[in-house]
């Protein structure tokens, strides 16, 4: 391996190392409570925000079995990029939440950070209950295009990212037309569930 690309490798991975620890730096000085009360409220906003720009999305996600709100900040540091978020899932019939982290990695080019929310919408019990009980890792398949909710029955401006789950995706210009969950995984937070 050239030096060069040695020396761009390590600096991404020191890079993303100090990244990741600002996210546990800032989770470890607030408790439980305050942590929760700051996820309710990121819920809250971002579903106001896509209600906002695309309104139709209400109407999915209350008839819905239960949805999912996460934030997610990722970087992306020459051939490296990481992402790290916490989110909440609904269950719309218990009224239940379930609290639950989100992590990503990847290698490709490109600098820049990107801050993004995603609400997912589960049309069954079942894969809400799998998406909460089991986590969900999304692979190469789950990157996909909005379709115009014309064909197939796909929920007008979300993404559908597997069977029985759409994806609405915002970010600072508004609804995402292109899914970007590669290699992003998805799991229960047992600090913020009381286990």
């Amino acid at each position: 391996m050239k030096t060069g690309t040695c020396r761009m490798h390590i600096l991404a991975a020191v890079a993303a190392g100090i990244f990741l620890s600002g996210f546990t730096g800032l989770a470890a000085a607030a408790t439980p409570g305050e942590k929760r009360k700051e996820i309710q409220k990121m819920r809250s906003e971002t579903l106001a925000k896509l209600y906002k720009v695309h309104p139709a999305a209400r109407g999915d996600i209350q008839k819905a079995a239960g949805y999912a709100v996460f934030s997610n900040i990722g970087v992306n540091l020459v051939l490296l990029s990481v992402a790290g978020g916490s989110g909440v899932a609904h269950d719309n019939r218990t009224g239940k939440d379930v609290y639950m982290k989100m992590v990503s990695g990847g290698v490709g080019f490109g600098l820049g950070v990107k801050d993004f929310r995603g609400v997912f919408v589960f049309s069954t019990a079942k894969t809400l209950q799998q998406f909460t009980e089991s986590g969900w890792a999304a692979d190469a398949q789950a990157d996909a295009a909005a379709k115009s909710g014309e064909k197939g029955g796909a929920v007008a401006g979300a993404i559908t990212v597997a069977p029985g789950v759409d994806l609405y995706q915002l970010t600072e210009n508004g609804l995402a037309l292109q899914a970007t969950i590669q290699g992003t995984k998805y799991f229960k937070d047992d600090d913020l569930n009381g286990k």
